[in-house]
């Protein structure tokens, strides 16, 4: 799995690209979890127009990412899942849990 960050309007956007499944969630977590560090206190946008797939691990980190980020004040937002991750997202409800837009555009604005 690949990972840049960029800021942007003061908000930090971590763009993961790849699967989240068995292999990679580890260190999709681990990373996550490095970006709310840095995230300093306000906001993260992960730009998931890059992750082709997560499984139920991918699911698990974005958990454990969640209760840090609440824990530090950070808000998650997802943008611009595919409609496979979308799918994903709300057959789990973590739409309920976290922030889901179309675009980085739309998280920046929300």
């Amino acid at each position: 799995m690949k990972w840049s960050e960029s800021v942007r309007d003061g908000t930090l956007i971590a763009s993961p690209v790849g699967k989240v499944d068995e292999s990679t969630a580890q260190d999709f977590g681990a990373k996550l979890e490095e970006s709310i560090a840095r995230a300093g206190g306000a906001r993260l946008v992960l730009d998931c127009s890059g992750i082709a797939y997560m499984s139920s691990r991918g699911l698990r980190a974005l958990t454990l990412a969640k209760r840090k980020a609440d824990g530090a004040g950070v808000k998650i937002f997802l943008a611009a899942p595919n409609e496979i991750i979308r799918e994903i997202l709300a057959i789990s409800r973590y739409d309920k849990l976290f922030g889901v837009t179309g675009t980085v555009d739309a998280a920046l604005a929300a």
